[in-house]
Parts: structure tokens; C-alpha cells; sequence
């Protein structure tokens, strides 16, 4: 077909033109930072309630002392020093009391007298002539010859019991450098001199763009296509956690002049933040504003990063403009790399220095050479060393940051990182998040729901999805705890067992049944058995199945049905794999694919047709070492309880005894 015979939109999206000068992670930094003027952006006076987590602009000078006054420290009386002296339970010494009492906030009337005491509470003002305070508990109060006297049955030294007038903050001390930031800790002081303002840092204003027809506000209703924003929430906290202020400008569909309009009063912020169309396509209208700016403008678009090539970096009337990519991943890593370093100058936060940590990585990682690459990894720790695996789920993924507890940076010029190598991991907090128990295998709905229940119970639980091989294999490296498996061996005719070595042991879990699995309107698999079904399915060009991953136990079994009933082709959309039994329905469900396997459960939660093939078992395995840790223990005790089966029987599965 000829390009005449194309729509206009379809020629322009073909011919895109893709970045023109892709620079290194170091060179678009130093444009970027080098065309801003980075530092505080000036100093407001706010009241305590809202000096949390801001900035002090100005060391803090006390202009009066805490305490203003000789304080007691307790309940009991002052007195002087002397007067104690040789005061012992068998020989007490005497004194006459005063006649005050001498309560906090309340001024002293009478000055001690050598051989007087008076009562006085904790808090209360020193009277004159006093140079020490003794406990109640060590005297006695007595009538002798109708007078009351006080017997001391301790020696005290001057000063005893006393806070002096500017002990704590002393009258033109400074009390904090200014940069400190602000806790509770900093505002109870700020309390105890009298403040009700302090002066700090301003907050950077950052205005925050969605773009996009496919992006859908959270709680509207989300067509086939679309996605919720999930990137201005993300940015938001991101914003915050960096000091600055985040604002939320608006959602704009794929239109110039509303983009346009948009922006204009985005610049009325510190700060301007996009998320998507930074691309050069037909659709990319994010580039098309900014790239009319020209003072100086745009000074970096793609950077040779993944994930996050896309970005586009601007500068207008001296404020940052960027355009980050749309992908979660993408948005929120290139957002780390270049815009925060900026907020946090403008905020007067400290540079942050990421802690690192050596590990070992399990498996091989390939890259692409001429890019800086990172790939966000989960750490696992063992009682001998940790291990970091990679949990790239795409750029697109919204929950890998979440997942995730640092990231490898691979450099430009290496191509593949062998298992085994020790690698530096830039760690996401300051600390990893240990968990009492660390499960890689297969994933089911069953097991998200007992380790829901661990989680209640104060055990904390750390998990990837990787296959029921995978999982095994890591199990036995000494990697995790606990694999959940369901392999089945074809000489045996059993499942998970004959997978075992001397080192494992099985914890029985339940069974689930494997489905094919289809639309309810698609007749042509109504009333047919699996094996019809899959001579259908197979038989049929058009018709387009939708397959596991390797080394889950779910394409295992659908190999083995396809040689079983004696199918040697592989059925159209064989190469099409998942990682996930919800990725399997989802597909179906949306038409994307006519059929698959997929357990009964989750087909039935997407409303789709199930036709039994086979009732597996999904166990769980550990290491004999781990079998009596308080972990596995609880987790084992987990499957006895009576509400525990019940759920599960609720989610379709059969407690398995043995």
C-alpha cells in the first residue's frame, strides 16, 4: 500500500523522528544543572504547626534561659547543704519548716534560714537562701513538744535535686544551625523560647502535568487502553519526600492548545514536571511546547539510560521544565536521577547520598552497550551473604520501585554481568527491610493470602514471583526460605516429590485445578472436554492462545497435554508468554488471545469459560535447616487452623493432608 493510500495520522506516526543527539547521564546532568541557578530559593517565616520537616534558614540564638529560674527536679523540700550534714537514719538532723508551699509557677515569700526547710513540688521556683532539694522519701515529718519539725535522714550535697536558670538553653547560646531540619524535637524547643514562628527555607513549588487520551483520573472508569494516573500520585510524594511542595496543575488529553495554556500557568510554579509525550512521535505534544522555548530551552532530550532515554530537559524564564518519560519506571527513575538532585538545592535539603551495599547477583543480567543502565533488584540475606535479584518488570510497572530495596547501575560499556559476580547496590532507604521470611517460586492467590495472615502475626515476609523451577533451584542455592512448587514428574505420576534432594523438605499445601480456559461466548469450545478443546484451539489458525512462562509449573503441564494428545504443532500464539495466571485471563478476557491454562480460580474471577484438565498440587518447600525456624513454624501452624481451609476452600482450593 502506498503511502497515499494511508491516513495522514498513520504516515506521521510511521516516519517519527527519534532524538536527534542522545547524550551520557554526566553530560545531561552538567547542561542541566549549568542552565539553573541552583539554591535556596529565599526564607519565610512559618508558625510551629507547619515548621515539620522544613529547613532553618538561620541559626536559632536563645534570647532568654531555659529554665528562666532554680528549679526543683522533686517532690521534697529545700534546704541548705550544710544543715544535712552527718544526717543518717540513727542520728536524723532536725529542721523548722517554713510556712509555704512552694507549688510550680508560685513565687517564693520567705528566704531559708539555716536550720529551715520548705516543701516545694517538682517544677517549683528555688526560694532565696536554699542551695539544695531533698526527697521526701529520705525525711520524716514529726511533732516534738507541740512543733512540727522535719527530721533528714540523709546527707545532701549543694546543688542536690536543683536545675539551675539556663542549665538547658542559656540566653544568646545558639540552640540550632541554621539547615537543621525540623522535627518534633527541634519544635519542643522552639516551644520552650517562646516562638510561635520560625524562619525557613521556602518549599519549592512543583507543578505536575499529566498528558495524555489513555491517562484516566483514579476512580473514573478505565476502558480497554487506558490507564490510571498513576505517575502524578507517584511524582507528588516523590516531591515531598524532597522537600518540595507538589501541585497538582491538572489532566490534559492530547491537545496542543490546552497543553500549551497549561503550562504557561505551570511557570507560575518553581518548578514544571510532565509526565509523558516526551517522545518525538505524532502523539507527543509535551516536546512540541517546550521545544519552543529558547531561553536557553531545551538542553538535553534522549540520554543514553535505560530505562528513562526519552527524557527531555528545559529551561525557562530560569526554571526546570521536564519532561519525563510516561512509564512508571521510567518517570520515577529519571525523576530520581535529574529533577531531584535540583528540588532538593532549591529546598536547602542535603545532597543525598545514597548508601550502597556489596551482594551477589544469582543469575545473569544482559545489557545493552552505549547506555548506563539500571535494574532495580530485591535483596535477599542469608545467614552467609545476600544476594540481589532483579526485578524488572518493564518500565511500564507501577508497583517495581515498591517492591524493590536498591538498584545495580550497569555501565555503558558492559554487555553482560555473569551470575555470581558481587555486585554494589544503591539502596533505595537507608536500611533493607528484612524479613523473617524470604519465599521465591510460583505465584497463586492462595499463598498471598497465608502470608497475609503470617504478616498479622508480626512475621514479615518478602516475595518473588519467578516459577515453580526457578523457585526450586533457588532453594536449593540456600537463596530463600520457602519455594511454593506444583511440578509434576510424568514417570512417577506425581507431583513436586521427586523434584526434592537430601537438603528440602515439602509442606504439604493444597490442590488446585488447571483449566483451559475461555470467553463464555466463544462457542466454539462450548460442551467440549479439555482434550476436544485443545484439537479445536490447536486445529484453528485464527484461533490464538496465550502461554506461560518457562520453568512455571503451568507451562510444564501445557507442554504435556500438547504432546499427550499427540499435537505436534505448536498452536498459533505459542510464543506468547505470561507470568501470571491473571496475565493469562486478562489477555482472553480482552480478546488479545482466544485461549489458555490457567487455574480455575483466578479464571473464574475474570468471568471466563473453565473446562477442567487436571487437579495439581501446590506445595511449598524449605530447607530442612529452616524447617524448625519460628518463620516456617507459624507458617506451618497456619495451614492446621480451621479459618485458614475455610478461606482457602472459599478460593477454590482443597487442603492437601500429606
Amino acid at each position: 500500500m502506498s503511502d497515499s493510500k494511508l491516513s495522514k495520522d498513520v504516515q506521521v506516526a510511521s516516519r517519527q523522528q527519534q532524538f536527534l543527539n542522545v547524550i551520557s547521564r554526566d553530560e545531561a546532568t552538567e547542561k542541566f544543572q549549568a542552565a539553573l541557578n541552583l539554591g535556596p530559593l529565599g526564607i519565610e517565616a512559618v508558625s510551629l504547626n507547619d515548621a515539620h520537616g522544613r529547613i532553618l534558614a538561620e541559626d536559632l540564638i536563645a534570647a532568654i534561659d531555659v529554665p528562666g529560674f532554680d528549679r526543683s527536679n522533686v517532690d521534697g523540700f529545700a534546704l541548705i547543704a550544710d544543715d544535712t550534714t552527718g544526717a543518717m537514719e540513727e542520728s536524723p538532723r532536725q529542721l523548722q519548716l517554713n510556712d509555704e508551699s512552694l507549688l510550680p509557677g508560685r513565687i517564693p515569700q520567705i528566704t531559708v534560714q539555716p536550720g529551715t526547710a520548705t516543701p516545694i513540688s517538682t517544677g517549683g521556683v528555688l526560694p532565696r537562701g536554699a542551695d539544695a532539694v531533698i526527697m521526701i522519701e529520705e525525711t520524716d515529718f514529726v511533732e516534738l513538744n507541740g512543733h512540727s519539725r522535719l527530721e533528714v535522714s540523709k546527707s545532701v550535697p549543694p546543688g542536690n535535686m536543683i536545675t539551675y536558670a539556663g542549665t538547658d538553653i542559656a540566653n544568646g547560646e545558639t540552640v540550632l544551625w541554621a539547615h537543621t531540619r525540623i522535627t518534633s524535637r527541634e519544635i519542643g524547643i522552639f516551644a520552650s523560647l517562646g516562638l510561635t514562628k520560625v524562619n525557613v527555607f521556602k518549599q519549592p513549588q512543583v507543578a505536575i502535568i499529566s498528558t495524555g487520551d489513555e491517562v484516566v483520573a483514579p476512580g473514573d472508569e478505565l476502558p480497554v487502553g487506558a490507564v490510571y494516573d498513576s505517575n502524578a500520585a507517584i511524582l507528588s510524594a516523590a516531591v515531598e519526600e524532597c522537600g518540595g511542595q507538589a501541585i497538582l496543575v491538572g489532566r490534559v488529553r492530547d491537545n496542543l492548545d490546552e497543553l500549551n495554556s497549561l503550562i504557561q500557568e505551570a511557570l507560575k510554579h518553581d518548578v514544571v514536571l510532565l509526565s509523558g509525550g516526551t517522545s518525538k512521535g505524532a502523539g507527543d505534544l509535551s516536546y512540541q511546547v517546550v521545544q519552543k522555548f529558547n531561553d536557553p530551552g531545551i538542553v538535553a532530550h534522549g540520554v543514553a539510560l535505560k530505562p528513562g532515554k526519552p527524557i527531555c530537559l528545559a529551561v525557562t524564564q530560569g526554571k526546570p521544565v521536564v519532561i519525563l518519560p510516561g512509564f512508571p519506571t521510567s518517570a520515577i527513575f529519571t525523576f530520581y536521577e535529574f529533577v531531584a538532585p535540583v528540588i532538593r538545592e532549591f529546598a536547602a535539603q542535603d545532597s543525598q547520598r545514597r548508601k550502597t551495599i556489596s551482594a551477589k547477583l544469582p543469575i545473569r543480567i544482559n545489557s545493552g552497550r552505549g547506555r548506563t543502565e539500571y535494574s532495580l533488584v530485591r535483596l535477599f540475606p542469608t545467614s552467609d551473604e545476600t544476594f540481589a535479584f532483579p526485578i524488572g518488570k518493564g518500565s511500564g510497572s507501577v508497583t517495581t520501585f515498591s517492591h524493590a530495596d536498591g538498584f545495580i547501575t550497569i555501565p555503558q560499556h558492559l554487555e553482560i554481568v555473569d551470575a555470581g559476580t558481587v555486585i554494589n547496590v544503591t539502596l533505595l532507604d537507608e536500611e533493607i527491610r528484612t524479613a523473617e521470611l524470604v519465599v521465591i517460586g510460583s505465584h497463586c492467590i492462595g499463598l498471598d493470602y497465608l502470608l497475609s495472615q503470617l504478616n498479622s502475626t508480626g512475621i514479615k515476609s518478602s516475595v518473588m514471583h519467578v516459577g515453580s523451577e526457578a523457585g526450586l533451584a533457588a532453594l536449593k542455592r540456600g537463596e530463600c526460605h520457602l519455594a511454593g512448587v506444583h511440578l509434576f514428574d510424568e514417570k512417577t505420576n506425581t507431583y513436586n516429590r521427586p523434584f526434592l534432594n537430601d537438603d528440602l523438605e515439602m509442606i504439604p499445601g493444597y490442590r488446585r485445578m488447571q483449566c483451559f480456559v475461555c470467553r463464555v461466548d466463544d462457542d466454539r469450545f462450548a460442551n467440549k472436554d479439555a482434550q476436544t478443546a485443545l484439537q479445536v484451539a490447536v486445529s484453528e489458525p485464527a484461533c490464538s492462545m496465550v502461554n506461560r512462562n518457562h520453568g512455571s509449573g503451568t507451562r510444564i503441564l501445557t507442554d504435556q497435554l500438547l504432546k499427550e494428545f499427540d499435537m505436534p504443532q505448536r498452536p498459533n500464539g505459542y510464543s506468547k508468554q505470561v507470568k501470571s495466571h491473571n496475565a493469562v485471563a486478562a489477555a482472553i478476557r480482552q480478546g488479545r488471545a482466544d485461549w489458555g491454562i490457567a487455574i480455575e480460580s483466578v479464571a473464574r474471577h475474570y468471568g471466563l469459560r473453565t473446562i477442567p484438565v487436571q487437579e495439581e498440587h501446590y506445595d511449598f518447600v524449605t530447607r530442612k535447616e529452616f524447617s524448625k525456624s519460628p518463620a516456617i513454624q507459624e507458617f506451618r501452624a497456619l495451614l492446621l487452623e480451621d479459618s485458614v481451609n475455610e478461606k482457602l476452600s472459599e478460593l477454590g482450593f482443597t487442603r492437601t493432608s500429606s
